[in-house]
């Protein structure tokens, strides 16, 4: 993948063209799964996307006329940076509510494609059309943090407080939680495969501390180099990664400190083992909270992934510990 840095005007335009033309698909996805259930906001919707077929007409002339007919093979999907987003609108009959968080996160990538690219650009007449071009996204971003106002008959939505939050779950809930998944439930399996293998709690607290603080380096790593926060918002790669590093590091801790119990005790390690398996509920039902509190999983959704995957997770580390 590219940095956006990297980016020569000819590929800046190549992208934007593409993802012009992606986007306009989108928007008549959304018109049409929406014109039964709400004939006016598919309106808006196809509108939209007559929009986004007039900004691609506007920036292929402008790319014919500075580059020729070729386009370079390069999209959005290409370059470091972009929001890689799950594509809900192969879904059908999304809550209108749901759709309207998918727009309001496309515009406002859009924007500061847009913005960054404009600022970017040494050619005047690139500059003038990118930053045109960065004003009407921003005006579709608007559109859609009202788009359902009526319809949905929601209380007063105050548009600052929503983008603050749309920001917080980038930048802090997303890393935080993706490490607090992997710490709580990829240390499961060594940890209790050591505990039984061993029926010692130091050397099962030693396996699990390697295992947690391993996985946080590496999930920290992978999420800092993910993505470097210039186009999405989602704020400093480096504060997301140790943000996620750390929340793993934590996620494995959680059930690896019960083995700290001594080995001197009468039961400990069936005392240490019951402590631990406590936590990992306790851990479990608060990462499908999370999900449904923040990233609109359905709560019963988040509790079948989560609590019954880390259960599987944490029978086949004792069925091999116990082998």
């Amino acid at each position: 993948m590219k940095n956006f840095a990297d980016l020569t005007e000819r590929e800046v335009l190549a992208v934007a063209i593409s993802s012009e033309e992606e986007d306009s698909r989108i928007y008549m996805t959304f018109a049409e799964d929406l014109r039964e259930r709400y004939p006016d906001s598919a309106r808006i919707f196809e509108e939209m996307a007559e929009e986004e077929r007039g900004h691609r007409h506007r920036l292929l002339q402008l790319y014919e006329e500075r580059f020729g007919p070729h386009l370079p093979p390069i999209r959005r999907d290409d370059v470091k940076g972009f929001l890689k987003r799950r594509p809900i609108w192969l879904t059908k009959n999304l809550p209108l509510d749901t759709i309207r968080k998918e727009v309001e996160t496309m515009e406002l990538e859009a924007e500061r494609f847009y913005a960054r690219a404009a600022d970017q650009a040494e050619d005047v007449g690139v500059r003038r059309l990118l930053g045109d071009l960065a004003e009407e996204e921003k005006h579709h971003e608007n559109l859609a943090v009202k788009l359902t106002g009526e319809i949905l008959k929601p209380d007063v939505r105050d548009e600052e407080d929503r983008t603050r939050r749309r920001m917080f779950v980038l930048q802090y809930v997303q890393p935080g939680l993706a490490g607090l998944m992997d710490g709580s439930v990829s240390t499961l399996a060594p940890l209790f495969a050591a505990a039984f293998a061993t029926h010692q709690n130091w050397q099962t607290f030693l396996v699990g501390l390697a295992a947690s603080i391993g996985a946080g380096i590496s999930m920290g790593f992978a999420e800092a180099l993910s993505d470097d926060g210039s186009l999405t918002g989602r704020g400093s790669p480096w504060l997301r990664g140790i943000t996620c590093g750390l929340m793993t590091t934590l996620g494995g801790l959680g059930h690896t400190m019960p083995y700290l119990v001594p080995d001197t005790w009468p039961n400990a390690f069936w005392i240490a083992t019951a402590i631990a398996c406590i936590v990992v509920f306790f851990e479990l039902w608060a990462i499908a909270y999370i999900r449904a509190r923040y990233m609109d999983t359905p709560f019963l959704q988040a509790v079948f992934q989560i609590v019954l995957g880390g259960a599987i997770v944490l029978a086949v580390g004792i069925l091999i510990g116990a082998a």
